[in-house]
């Protein structure tokens, strides 16, 4: 999942860059106003973490235009500007959550996965798909009650595909939420991870589909796979 933070503080963005990085997020760090309305209006932002006393344009700004313009994300604010006055507008304006500051990284990562449950329809935490689970608080997935200890990017990838579950994901897309602006990324990483992920599950889990991308099999998650290898 692909967050986009807005946060002019230096020490406060790299914390909390190193922080939702580590939760298995795709992070893109912006610092002033301007610049997140451009982004937000480009797409491909599944969560906006951000600050409200932001240069060129203020975050409560940010959050009208780009409603105004049809982007639809989750924002979630972060503010020093703790007065219910502050909040009912922020909320108002079109933000969907409001975490005053100082606050703790473990509530804003509980709160960002909520807002992204939300958006995916999910009501429970945990995604299952047969014998596959997959916990993104305890970055914890189970496969046929294994529990597997997967890197960064391979949980990220596996998330997403049960997150799309019964649907083809294109590569465009997978990296896009995959990699930061700030990433170099090598034309096979895509393949590298698919193929780790096969390994270590099961290979006719995730199907390639010529011209498409990717899907999981919800068939071998299920456990009624024949053992063939995906096309």
């Amino acid at each position: 999942m692909r967050i986009l933070l807005v946060e002019d503080d230096e020490s406060l963005g790299e914390g909390l860059r190193t922080a939702l990085r580590r939760a298995a997020f795709t992070v893109d760090w912006l610092r002033d106003g301007a610049s997140a309305l451009a982004a937000l209006k480009d797409g491909g932002i599944d969560l906006t973490v951000l600050d409200l006393g932001l240069p060129n344009m203020d975050g409560m700004e940010v959050i009208r235009q780009a409603r105004r313009a049809g982007v639809d994300s989750p924002i979630l604010v972060l503010s020093a500007r703790e007065r219910a006055s502050d909040r009912t507008l922020g909320l108002d304006a079109g933000a969907d959550d409001y975490l005053g500051k100082p606050f703790d990284t473990q509530e804003l990562l509980a709160r960002a996965r909520a807002l992204l449950r939300r958006t995916g329809g999910r009501a429970q935490p945990t995604l299952r798909i047969g014998a596959l689970e997959l916990d993104p608080a305890r970055l914890d997935v189970v496969w046929r009650g294994k529990s597997l200890d997967l890197p960064r990017r391979e949980f990220a990838l596996l998330r997403l595909l049960m997150e799309h579950r019964g649907r083809p994901i294109s590569r465009e897309s997978a990296q896009q939420r995959l990699y930061g602006w700030d990433e170099d990324v090598a034309s096979n990483a895509l393949d590298v991870h698919v193929h780790a992920l096969r390994k270590k599950l099961d290979p006719a889990l995730i199907r390639t589909l010529r011209g498409i991308g990717y899907a999981l099999d919800e068939k071998v998650a299920q456990g009624d796979a024949d053992g063939a290898t995906p096309a």
